[in-house]
């Protein structure tokens, strides 16, 4: 599971050859803690194919900001360079799976 920053997120998410899944998430958000096992497997399932990882918001505000973050946790699914899909609460790791199945 990698971990995005402000600082990382160029070369990381929008350069990445392969597509990128980022959770947005913050330390006191339950929602986010019950969700992080279902991004944690999906991070090992797809560890050949895609990248997975985690940006924190509360430290990470520009990177947060810069996508219109309002509620966490929110996967937004980037490949090229640009949001290809964006889910906003609490998913099942199937739905992510679906989600990352339709764009590798």
């Amino acid at each position: 599971m990698q971990q995005f920053t402000d600082q990382n997120f160029e070369a990381e998410v929008l350069k990445s050859d392969k597509p990128v899944l980022v959770d947005f998430w913050a330390e006191w958000c339950a929602p986010c803690r019950m969700m992080a096992p279902a991004v944690e497997a999906i991070a090992a399932q797809y560890a050949d194919r895609a990248k997975v990882g985690k940006l924190n918001v509360d430290e990470n505000q520009s990177s947060a900001g810069r996508y219109n973050i309002r509620g966490i946790p929110t996967l937004l699914l980037f490949k090229n360079g640009e949001i290809e899909e964006q889910h906003v609460g609490v998913t099942s790791k199937d739905a992510i799976a679906k989600m990352l199945e339709r764009h590798l």
